[in-house]
């Protein structure tokens, strides 16, 4: 995906609370993940390996990654523990209607 705008990657309802669905944006696995309050997209590569973090565990606010349990925060993308050091990226996402758009990257 070149540049800016929005892009529409699922709609309310595809995803529970305390859910996740992986998305492509261009190709660029996102987690879109519905929390409380709210929902919050993450690229989907662990900055340690590249594991899967949407095939993690989530508890709350955190993912951890299924190969060496690095934790992050999917509001705000910060590593949380070892053996991830840098954060991973985090993506702005809107409601629009129905829609649940994640800005392009």
């Amino acid at each position: 995906m070149i540049g800016g705008g929005f892009v529409t990657v699922a709609r309310v309802g595809d995803i529970p609370v305390g859910g996740v669905k992986v998305v492509r944006m261009g190709d660029l696995p996102i987690a879109l993940y519905h929390l409380e309050g709210g929902y919050y997209a993450i690229e989907d590569l662990c900055t340690h390996d590249g594991g899967p973090l949407a095939e993690g565990t989530l508890e709350g606010d955190v993912v951890e990654c299924p190969r060496h349990g690095a934790r992050f925060n999917v509001k705000s993308g910060v590593a949380l523990c070892l053996p991830a050091t840098a954060p991973v990226p985090t993506y702005v996402v809107r409601v629009q209607g129905e829609e649940i758009q994640v800005e392009g990257v």
